[in-house]
């Protein structure tokens, strides 16, 4: 990539995590551009899709969501491992207001730019959880797709204003749904 078309790259990233922040994820790619001063054009060269915005803007998060399970896996017991996995998934699809809708229907869409990060994030978990089931510390009739489900669910609801004060309450209630035993409030 030239260097001016790398700059052009970093510039529309920083400004469309800034209206994005703003907006959320329905945000205007045309506003985007606009924002940035470039042309629109110069925005789909780059960015030739919503869902290629969208992925370029996660990637790092979604990486390192997976990096962050693997870390949890050597140094945490399952049930733990599990439960702090499940609240920094659920803590991320805070950045942007309607990722979680994103990511719910990109992991099972092999076409979505999107894909490639959310299947790893969805793999991971599904792993964090396959641990736990093995430990006992489970539930055994759930699956990845499940606990994938439940923090969708979950990052909705604290995306809703009349839901977001209980947050940790519903967060409780759900981690301790998907565990066999009682985990500790917090």
């Amino acid at each position: 990539m030239r260097a001016d078309a790398k700059k052009n790259y970093s510039h529309l990233l920083e400004v469309a995590r800034d209206v994005v922040a703003e907006h959320g994820a329905d945000t205007s790619m045309r506003e985007i551009a606009r924002r940035a001063d470039v042309g629109f054009a110069t925005l789909l060269r780059h960015f030739p899709t919503r869902e290629a915005l969208f992925e370029a803007l996660l990637r790092s998060n979604l990486d390192a969501l997976t990096q962050k399970a693997d870390e949890l896996e050597t140094e945490n017991s399952p049930d733990e491992a599990l439960v702090s996995w499940f609240r920094e998934v659920v803590a991320f699809t805070h950045s942007y207001s309607g990722v979680v809708a994103l990511m719910a229907s990109a992991h099972a869409d092999p076409d979505s730019a999107l894909y490639a990060t959310c299947s790893a994030v969805h793999s991971a978990g599904a792993r964090l959880l396959l641990r736990a089931q093995a430990e006992g510390t489970a539930r055994a009739d759930m699956d990845g797709v499940d606990l994938f489900a439940l923090v969708s669910a979950l990052a909705w609801l604290y995306g809703q204003p009349s839901f977001a004060p209980r947050g940790d309450h519903l967060s409780q209630v759900i981690t301790s749904s998907i565990l066999t035993k009682q985990q500790p409030a917090g």
